[in-house]
């Protein structure tokens, strides 16, 4: 008995002598896509309503359209109640209503080119209303429509008022202290100029879209995540203990 039960007692003693240890890196490594959560499907960006461009476009065309009739009905009015050349105070010193001719640009500027403005106005007109296509805030439609109205009401003294075709004086009489005399057509295009210089600030688009400046510039996410695998493989290895080598002591 004793025989066999040393012979079986040195016979497990083998075996587990044969049986060689377990190495950490034969242990399966836990998914990590168990413990996380599931991800949330990623929303869906929706295209602008046809409905949002028209209502933008309604708004253009109305501001537009106040804008041209005023300068129209001012003007026809100074041309049939005031004599040019004559001062007519209204806010004293301040404020005056004289009568001129003026055959330049906005606040008598460029005026030995006439032709030239005409042109010039035609082309901002026809890429303004180029730009509205895209048109989705309501702040550029009211830009833009200033920017139209006013163009067109001087565009229009070009060709009907004298001596006309494209050559026509443009009808100032609004004057204030050291300052060129203008008229309402002048007062919407520069409004419009301010306005649009301010949404180009702000970084709001025509589309309505406003680009943020701490936006990431980087648009190669695969550099980055290799860039942190390396960080992080660094800081690991540096973490680690050497290990003895096998068979050696360590004292």
């Amino acid at each position: 008995m004793s025989a066999t039960r040393d012979g079986s007692t040195d016979d497990a003693e083998s075996e587990e002598r044969a049986v060689p240890p377990e190495s950490p890196s034969a242990t399966p490594s836990p998914d990590p896509s168990a413990d996380e959560s599931p991800v949330a499907p990623a929303e869906s960006v929706e295209a602008p309503k046809p409905g949002l461009a028209v209502r933008k476009v309604v708004l253009l065309v109305a501001v537009a359209v106040i804008a041209y009739l005023l300068d129209q009905g001012s003007k026809a009015w100074v041309v049939s109640a005031l004599d040019p050349g004559d001062p007519h105070e209204v806010v004293g010193s301040l404020l005056r209503l004289r009568r001129t001719s003026n055959p330049g640009a906005a606040f008598s500027i460029a005026t030995n080119a006439t032709w030239v403005l005409t042109v010039v106005a035609c082309c901002v007109i026809a890429a303004t209303v180029y730009v509205a296509r895209k048109l989705r805030s309501r702040a550029w439609a009211c830009a833009l429509g200033l920017l139209i109205g006013g163009a067109l009401g001087n565009l229009t003294d070009r060709f009907f008022r004298s001596p006309g075709g494209g050559k026509g004086h443009v009808v100032d009489f609004l004057e204030l202290p050291h300052w060129p005399i203008f008229n309402v057509a002048d007062m919407s295009i520069v409004s419009a100029a301010v306005l649009i210089c301010i949404l180009a600030f702000i970084g709001i688009g025509v589309d309505g879209t406003r680009v943020s400046p701490d936006e990431d510039v980087s648009d190669d996410p695969d550099s980055d995540a290799a860039s942190d695998d390396a960080e992080d493989s660094s800081s690991t290895d540096g973490d680690e203990e050497p290990k003895p080598r096998q068979g050696s002591t360590r004292l």
